[in-house]
């Protein structure tokens, strides 16, 4: 079986419609997932084809956009980035460079037609893995740090929403992959210890790499953070 299929896509912005690829979910086990939850796969990566970009005007988008985009927004992508789109399909089979491609122009219309932060975090942290995957350390850092960066942002713009453990595990998570194991500490802390939290696998997530930068920071001699001076994990 192919694990690809095609399905219709209308485009937000010119509305056209076209055709891009998916992977079919009995092909999207991965063989393990990192700390950050990357996925990593045996045979076809489903992460290589969340991007749908429209082969005429090069709106690239996933899921979690808006679905429908007022009309300054499309202006404003058509004169940013439309009118220098040379037609090109990503609809079939994609290769490492194709998805990498993809992303990067999802980011841009991201930007361009300024969607949530959360969608704008999402986006780095996949162009992070994507770099990953490739084994080039200097560029997943640096789009890591843009992750984290965003992540910030949306942690800050949605106090008033429901405490949400993932991305306070992910901003953890990520200080822990960018060298400040410090920060990593205090919102690895604000899972285990929020009462309000009731997140079994995020907390248990959280103790565990808790755990990990103790021994790490114990076996190098470095100082321990308050944190893990004054609380238990």
């Amino acid at each position: 079986m192919d694990p690809l299929y095609q399905i219709k896509i209308t485009c937000s912005c010119c509305k056209s419609v076209f055709q891009t690829s998916r992977v079919r979910p009995s092909f999207k086990r991965a063989v393990r997932v990192d700390s950050d939850f990357c996925g990593h796969f045996d045979r076809v990566n489903p992460d290589f084809y969340v991007v749908r970009v429209c082969p005429f005007c090069g709106f690239a988008s996933t899921e979690n956009f808006r679905e429908e985009l007022p009309q300054p927004l499309v202006e404003a992508y058509l004169e940013k980035m439309g009118k220098f789109w040379v037609a090109r399909d990503y609809g079939g089979e994609r290769s490492a460079r194709d998805a990498m491609e993809c992303y990067k122009l999802a980011l841009l219309t991201a930007q361009t037609v300024k969607e949530k932060d959360r969608v704008v975090a999402g986006l780095l942290h996949h162009i992070a893995w994507l770099y990953r995957y490739e084994g080039d350390t200097e560029m997943e850092g640096k789009f890591l740090k843009f992750a984290l960066d965003s992540y910030i942002q949306v942690y800050e713009s949605e106090l008033e929403a429901v405490n949400n453990a993932r991305l306070l595990y992910l901003i953890g998570e990520l200080h822990r992959r960018t060298g400040n194991p410090r920060e990593a500490v205090r919102w690895f802390s604000r899972v285990i210890h929020d009462k309000q939290i009731t997140d079994a696998s995020m907390i248990q997530a959280s103790r565990e790499q808790w755990t990990l930068i103790r021994e790490e920071m114990a076996a190098s001699g470095h100082e321990l953070p308050e944190e893990m001076r004054s609380n238990g994990a």
